[in-house]
């Protein structure tokens, strides 16, 4: 069970969107679709598409991801290899895919970047720390 904390919560969000863009028909993107509209105190109209509801995940996610990258574990390597893999996989799937080469997917996958240079930069420093205390 502890395996399933070490998979990057990118994955995740990598097969939701996925599947979402892959779905429904070529011609008609899934991610123009309204989720919720809101009328703000000024008036204004505030629409939510399904594309928006991924970009907030997706700030979601790398906070999470920040937070576990803070933890010192004998499974830190794994979790940042696993990460890469993950920022890999979906930097081919964008370049690969005409209905997954979009704004959304790409903010995403910049996103799952952020999270491998955080995860060793966080790793490299608490490694540096513990070596000067250590010595």
């Amino acid at each position: 069970m502890r395996w399933i904390l070490s998979i990057p919560l990118f994955a995740y969000l990598l097969i939701a969107a996925s599947f979402v863009m892959l779905s429904g028909p070529a011609d008609q993107s899934m991610l123009n679709i309204i989720v919720h509209e809101l009328v703000l105190p000024s008036g204004r109209e505030m629409v939510l598409t399904v594309s928006d509801i991924f970009i907030i995940s997706t700030f979601f996610v790398l906070y999470i991801e920040v937070f576990k990258a803070t933890r010192v574990s004998t499974g830190t390597q794994i979790e940042h290899a696993l990460s890469l893999l993950v920022f890999v996989v979906a930097l081919y799937l964008f370049m690969t895919n005409t209905r997954l080469g979009n704004v959304t997917f790409l903010i995403i996958m910049v996103a799952a970047l952020m999270d491998v240079v955080i995860g060793f930069t966080v790793t490299i420093s608490t490694a540096k720390r513990d070596l000067n205390l250590g010595g």
